[in-house]
């Protein structure tokens, strides 16, 4: 049972344009491509002022390779009896039906969830989603970084069982519910985003540009143009570029074109966090081009497919960012 720590300083009168009720949800998965499955997902229902009214979880049978076992602990004999995604989705729709979604990278998990979903014919009944990592920079939280464990450290929240679902939605419900009141004490607009259900789905290998929004939806923020920050240099040398399917290195240039779910600034700040190198422009030493539209005429997505840069879509480069390769001590610079 989570511990309200906040329910004496509760702010009155509550804002009525927030939610009625949230569902902090986590999922692992197989892996970080369109066709990668859902390995395990819990849910915690939220009533409007973030307690806690029930929790769920399950674990999930992939149908496949069940990916980075080294992450979330969940191996092919363990995940053998557990039932297909279309025997729980009715559970899991109960738990999310007039909820909104809220995920620490809503992006990633709802995209996840709503791919599921489409494959099983179906559609997850949620509207809107909250990605806990944009709430967390709107209210201007002293974080070094954007990771969950970061924010669950600011406020006190112990975390048991890091990348096991049940306990990684814990800990966000538990570290949600102060920054919930946080906003509201600010009268803060939340930063919603829709969430928008799939009507068809294909396993095969994507093709055009509809397969490869999946997932897309504009920032929450008008897209206006702004001029570029300049950011110290980055203290790590370039490895070299992003093998697919292989962890992010610090040091590597990242180039994003588009619109992106989150916050255009947000990401590359996270980015920075993590020790890589945040380019304007394409070029033959960029490692990876982040984009949700690969098929797009820009310069940047047409140079990179000229320089064979890989190139890959949000959610995947931001689930990467919680697993970046540190730079070998030898192979630091000052200012490089």
């Amino acid at each position: 049972m989570l511990e309200d720590r906040t329910a004496a300083a509760s702010p009155s009168p509550w804002p009525t344009a927030y939610p009625e009720g949230y569902a902090v949800v986590d999922v692992e998965t197989t892996g970080l491509a369109r066709d990668d499955r859902i390995v395990s997902a819990a849910v915690y229902q939220l009533d409007a002022r973030g307690r806690v009214e029930d929790q769920w979880y399950t674990l999930v049978n992939p149908e496949r390779d069940p990916g980075p076992v080294w992450i979330h602990g969940l191996t092919s004999e363990v995940l053998a009896g557990a039932p297909l995604f279309p025997e729980i989705a009715d559970e899991f729709a109960k738990r999310l039906d007039g909820r909104v979604l809220v995920a620490h990278n809503a992006a990633f998990d709802w995209s996840m969830i709503a791919r599921e979903y489409a494959r099983a014919r179906s559609a997850a009944p949620v509207r809107q989603r909250l990605c806990t990592i944009a709430l967390s920079k709107e209210l201007q939280l002293p974080l070094p970084n954007h990771k969950l464990e970061s924010l669950a450290a600011h406020y006190g929240v112990v975390q048991q069982r890091a990348h096991h679902a049940l306990d990684d939605a814990r800990v966000l419900a538990e570290a949600f519910r102060p920054s919930l009141h946080l906003a509201a004490e600010a009268g803060l607009q939340l930063p919603l985003l829709a969430c928008q259900p799939l009507t068809e789905w294909s396993d095969g290998p994507s093709t055009g540009a509809r397969s490869a929004r999946v997932g897309y939806q504009a920032s929450y923020r008008p897209a206006t143009w702004r001029p570029s920050r300049k950011r110290p240099a980055c203290p790590y040398p370039n490895p070299g570029r992003y093998v697919p399917g292989e962890q992010l290195v610090q040091g590597m240039r990242v180039a994003f074109s588009g619109d992106t779910s989150i916050d255009r600034e947000l990401l590359e700040d996270r980015a920075v966090d993590a020790g890589l190198h945040v380019a304007t422009s394409v070029s033959r030493l960029t490692s990876v081009l982040v984009t949700n539209d690969p098929d797009s005429p820009t310069s940047k997505t047409t140079k990179a497919r000229s320089f064979g840069t890989p190139v890959i879509d949000e959610a995947a480069f931001v689930q990467l960012l919680s697993h970046v390769t540190p730079a070998t001590a030898a192979n630091r610079t000052s200012g490089a």
